[in-house]
């Protein structure tokens, strides 16, 4: 039985498709960052961000982008949530958990009626249309610049997406995602677009 989903979107910049540790892409396609390596495709269950990996080459890779990684602000942050929380009030949906961090966002989703990425791509181009009525879109990808005839977004286009198949994982992620702010030294996070689960018992996260 499906539960729901743990989905992670991230900024431009956070995640290469060819990093060590692994990516949701099974091909580069920016010719600029071919050099660092090919594609390294992983179907991980859990988050692999503290695996092992020459850290330099990393760092070298982002700095063959070409523009710099997005990093949200907290007001862009802000604006994000508010456009998550219109989405689900408008379309439909229930997130139960979502942790908006500077470069990448955390969002537990139960099943929908829509496809889980397509659901993702409503999500983030909402997101898009409020920073822009904001006045906080990124200002490196705003005034139409292109390249190769695509324009620039402040998002990768993949989404990173895990099925949830017990209640079990559902509560272990739900708590994931909450605390995940902590890691980061950042307070808890409180947002209107999340319906909290009904079940109340919370199981402290261990690595599997």
């Amino acid at each position: 039985m499906l539960w729901g989903f743990h989905a992670v979107a991230t900024m431009y910049g956070f995640w290469l498709p060819n990093d060590q540790r692994g990516s949701g892409s099974d091909f580069v396609r920016a010719d600029h960052i071919t050099k660092w390596g090919p594609p390294n495709p992983t179907n991980h269950a859990r988050s692999v961000a503290r695996k092992s990996h020459d850290i330099s080459i990393r760092r070298m890779a982002k700095q063959d982008l070409i523009y710099e990684p997005v990093e949200l602000t907290g007001l862009q942050a802000r604006s994000v949530g508010i456009a998550f929380n219109n989405e689900i009030r408008k379309y439909g949906g229930i997130i139960w958990a979502c942790a908006i961090l500077a470069t990448h966002v955390h969002l537990i989703i139960a099943p929908h009626r829509y496809d889980i990425r397509r659901f993702m791509g409503r999500l983030k181009g909402a997101a898009t249309k409020q920073l822009k009525s904001d006045g906080l879109y990124p200002p490196i990808f705003s005034g139409g610049a292109q390249h190769r005839g695509f324009s620039p977004t402040p998002w990768s286009r993949l989404p990173w997406i895990r099925y949830i198949w017990s209640e079990e994982d559902l509560l272990w992620d739900i708590q994931y995602v909450e605390e995940n702010p902590l890691k980061e030294r950042k307070p808890k996070q409180v947002w209107n677009c999340v319906t909290p689960y009904a079940e109340q018992t919370r199981r402290a996260p261990h690595d599997r």
